[in-house]
């Protein structure tokens, strides 16, 4: 009788072809589809966002510098607002990935390390 790999101690070796063929499952190809999306619009978004910041900041002093209230200028409110957009980016990328990426991540892992969910 055939023993099941359990989930106790290290996970069984996996080969190459094992790997090979995941890499050409479509679960996977979506798996890498659904991370793309995500990640690709979030850092032109981000490098196109800081780019303005750095542009501006060269080549519109003047803007930059408008006093809004105080001693707070424009620069002042878009360099706050760049460690706001990565904390929310980061907080959107982990969201996105517990909801699409992770559960099927952990399907393919625990398929490829322990056997179809038929074997159990």
């Amino acid at each position: 009788m055939a023993t099941i790999p359990t989930r106790e101690g290290p996970p069984p070796a996996v080969t190459d072809d094992d790997l090979a063929a995941m890499h050409d499952d479509p679960r996977f190809i979506e798996l890498k589809r659904r991370l793309f999306r995500f990640v690709v619009p979030a850092t032109i978004g981000f490098l196109a966002w800081y780019l303005l910041y750095v542009i501006l900041s060269g080549y519109a002093r003047g803007f930059m510098g408008a006093v809004l209230f105080g001693n707070v200028n424009v620069a002042l409110v878009f360099g706050l607002l760049q460690f706001a957009s990565t904390f929310g980016i980061a907080w959107a990328y982990s969201r996105h990935t517990a909801r699409n990426v992770d559960p099927r991540a952990t399907e393919l892992h625990d398929e490829i390390h322990y056997g179809s969910e038929d074997a159990r």
